[in-house]
């Protein structure tokens, strides 16, 4: 094979984000160099924009990966909760986050699945997958030339459109599928007055089914956007809206580039494996539904896949269908449980009224720092919206 060290593999992973490069880690180390394991994307996965907020747990991470001087921008100690007017809570807790530079913690990545013995190829376009009777058929355009390449598995973290998995016969049940896509955009901008150690999350019918953000960067650059709820009908442009937004609230800023972008907005009950093709990441729909996080959640899933595929390729046959119905068990016991309880607070979070998200972070705004807990913020919040309490306490409890 001219671009290839064979054409035969045990696993080819699809999509070089968090959740593909931490599976073919895993995997790799798993198998200690005994499996041909082919990590497959279209361009490196360092390289820039990345269409994702940088901010994580630190105790998340680390217990996933660990945190590195190298991949990180900054530390967080807390969040701003904003109201529609302004009025400011704050949940506070001494390096609490981490801000990541995303391109650094992807190369990172990268190398541990090198070291790991993964064959890695940034300039592989993937065009169709086709099912054999042993495995799968990967069609890979590099160079403008197709090569076809054999997998006995095949890991699918290609991100939240699901369009290698689409019209495939034998995959119908687990394509997660557009509805489960939200917009979102965000600039990188300078200029904008804020905490290099805070978050700022803005509430209330300007970002409707959603929520704005501020996220540092540098001390210097921000992250500044929004994402808005899948049913909203747009009036104006999400590029324009987002202008106007930075304009009116910060007309100091320079803004140096705008992304934007459909995301992974939930988390989806439909298997997460089938017929030797394993679904990781924003391709599983594995995200926190009401904050829209990704990037542990995805490292988390690549991980689960990645034992699930091992445990998969090491069977006779017998018991396969039986693994690859496991893996969405292994999740939802790990985190998707918890996803889906949020996904109930969301239907009523998202009814919560301008005047209400006022009226609960004005009192919390008089409260000294260390009183702002986010239980407190919560409950607050609630009680500012007292019929969502019984709407929500299936939920609560």
């Amino acid at each position: 094979m001219a671009n290839f060290t064979s054409n035969r593999y045990d696993v080819v992973v699809c999509g070089a984000g968090p959740a593909g490069l931490m599976a073919a880690c895993t995997l790799g180390r798993l198998t200690s160099g005994t499996r041909r394991i082919l990590l497959l994307d279209k361009k490196e996965p360092w390289k820039e924009p990345i269409f994702c907020a940088e901010a994580v747990s630190k105790d998340r991470l680390n217990a996933l990966w660990p945190v590195d001087s190298s991949f990180v921008r900054g530390t967080l100690s807390g969040i701003y909760f904003t109201s529609p007017k302004r009025y400011r809570a704050e949940f506070y807790s001494k390096d609490c986050g981490l801000v990541l530079d995303r391109a650094r913690f992807h190369h990172a990545l990268s190398d541990g699945c090198v070291s790991a013995g993964v064959e890695c190829r940034y300039d592989a376009l993937i065009k169709k997958l086709e099912k054999t009777d042993e495995g799968w058929n990967i069609s890979v355009s590099v160079g403008g030339e197709i090569e076809t390449l054999f997998a006995e598995a095949v890991v699918d973290a290609s991100g939240p459109s699901c369009k290698l998995t689409r019209g495939i016969e034998c995959l119908k049940g687990i394509e997660s599928g557009d509805t489960d896509l939200e917009p979102a955009i965000f600039a990188v901008a300078d200029g904008i007055e804020h905490s290099k150690e805070h978050i700022e999350l803005f509430f209330g019918s300007e970002f409707e089914s959603g929520y704005g953000w501020i996220f540092p960067r540098d001390g210097k650059e921000v992250n500044i956007g929004f994402v808005l709820g899948k049913d909203v009908d747009h009036k104006v442009p999400l590029r324009q809206k987002l202008l106007d937004f930075i304009a009116r609230d910060y007309p100091n800023a320079k803004v140096k580039a705008v992304y934007g972008g459909m995301i992974a907005c939930g988390q989806s009950e439909k298997p997460m494996a089938k017929c030797g093709l394993f679904k990781a990441g924003d391709a599983a729909s594995c995200v926190n539904p009401i904050s829209r996080s990704g990037i542990v959640e995805s490292l988390l899933c690549g991980r689960i896949v990645a034992e699930s595929v091992r445990e998969w390729l090491g069977d006779s046959g017998m018991n396969r269908s039986a693994i690859e119905a496991k893996v969405l068990d292994r999740w939802m016991a790990a985190l998707g449980k918890k996803h889906l309880q949020v996904a109930h607070a969301k239907v009523g979070f998202n009814k919560i009224s301008d005047k209400q998200f006022d009226r609960a972070a004005y009192k919390l705004s008089k409260l000294p720092r260390e009183k702002q807990t986010l239980f407190r913020i919560f409950f607050n919040v609630l009680w500012a919206a007292p019929s969502l309490i019984w709407k929500m306490r299936s939920f609560l409890r």
